[in-house]
């Protein structure tokens, strides 16, 4: 049986008609974009036709988009990058709930120096705003907030955060990657500052990702090298996963709200399948088919049940979700993110996420079901 693979959230496959556009640079025209000879010209002008895309995409200036190697990289560059260059200011806000390129940078930071705010969050994962206007003051430098939830699916009201920002003169980044091509992102609309996004997440190739910078915003170097990227970024440009980036976006932006829509259809079934059959099930974050929940994301946590256990045997036939727990230096450990939304003890431990994509189908989500319904009904798990 061909494998079902319900974890999108964690990356998806490869569009043909991106590998296709990609294929010329990963062939023949292989040149170093930086030299200048006309092959080479040709390699920096595709750079810069598919910046212009993914500018237009976001409504920035193709002047405030940098390619990076992925969103970790343009996570930790958004953080770092502003820290290293606005010295005066010692206070950074977040969330504890944020994907770990951001948890774990702010703890580098508040290792050298500075101080880390965390805001609440309630039990669906949305922060408090209040809590913000509480929390934001003279030297606070930043707030960072995580777009959509990579776990638990919570879109947050980016544009209150900024609000908020605004007034206090503070600057704002968001983490994007699990939101471009999935919901509408408009960076002048939101008002961020910075924004990190990546291709792998909507059917581009890995290895490459974004940090858009708007006009005016100082950034200290995180990699220092060349020259490329206008001089903060430095290194040889990857240009087959920028031509590929752009051109996976193109695609996904087409048929986004179609695609949404399905997704919500998809996850409303898979959702009330389980419910039905199982009494001790959970939904972790907003009611599916919110405006304020991923699409294709469901995260389910099953009482008095070993996730690992259920999504080693899964694996072994040949289905493909995560567990809502994190491998940590050999350790199995309840996910922050769950732990954050205070995930009841006897419920936290069979958490489970599912993620749709573009080629998921009912049947599918059909076989998947039985599966986990048979586990539970016969104490499997």
């Amino acid at each position: 049986m061909k494998p079902i693979y319900l974890d999108h959230a964690s990356t998806t496959k490869l569009n043909e008609e991106v590998l296709k556009e990609m294929m010329p640079y990963l062939r023949d025209q292989f040149e170093n974009p930086s030299s200048l000879y006309e092959a080479a010209i040709n390699n920096k002008k595709a750079i810069n036709q598919s910046r212009k895309k993914v500018s237009e995409i976001i409504n920035a200036k193709p002047s405030e988009v940098y390619f990076t190697s992925g969103g970790s990289e343009a996570n930790n560059w958004a953080l770092k990058g502003v820290a290293f260059s606005y010295t005066e200011k010692k206070e950074i806000i977040t969330t504890p709930i944020e994907h770990h390129s951001i948890s774990h940078t702010v703890t580098f930071l508040e290792s050298i120096g500075y101080t880390i705010h965390y805001l609440n969050v309630d039990e669906e994962g949305f922060i408090d705003l209040n809590h913000l206007e509480q929390l934001i003051n003279k030297d606070t430098l930043l707030v960072s907030v995580i777009m959509a939830n990579n776990e638990i699916g919570t879109i947050q009201d980016i544009k209150s955060v900024h609000s908020i920002c605004k007034i206090h003169d503070v600057l704002l980044h968001v983490d994007a990657v699990q939101a471009i091509c999935h919901i509408p992102v408009d960076v002048q609309g939101l008002g961020v500052d910075l924004l990190s996004f990546s291709a792998h997440k909507f059917y581009g190739p890995k290895g490459i990702g974004c940090l858009y910078v708007k006009d005016g915003i100082e950034i200290e170097n995180l990699i220092h090298g060349g020259k490329q990227e206008q001089g903060i970024r430095s290194g040889t440009e990857n240009v087959a996963g920028i031509v590929g980036m752009a051109k996976a976006m193109e695609i996904k932006i087409h048929n986004m709200t179609e695609e949404s829509e399905r997704q919500i259809k998809m996850a409303s079934y898979l959702y009330n399948r389980l419910r039905n059959s199982i009494e001790q099930v959970k939904l972790n974050g907003p009611k599916i088919g919110s405006k304020r929940r991923l699409p294709g994301n469901i995260n389910l946590s099953f009482k008095d049940v070993d996730a690992s256990i259920m999504c080693f045997i899964l694996n072994k036939k040949g289905i493909y979700i995560s567990t809502g727990s994190a491998c940590n230096s050999g350790a199995i450990e309840p996910s922050h993110v769950l732990k954050a939304i205070n995930v009841p003890d006897d419920f936290i431990e069979g958490s489970i996420r599912i993620s749709l994509g573009e080629a998921t189908t009912k049947r599918e989500i059909d076989v998947f079901c039985d599966e986990v319904i048979e586990l539970i009904e016969n104490d499997l798990v």
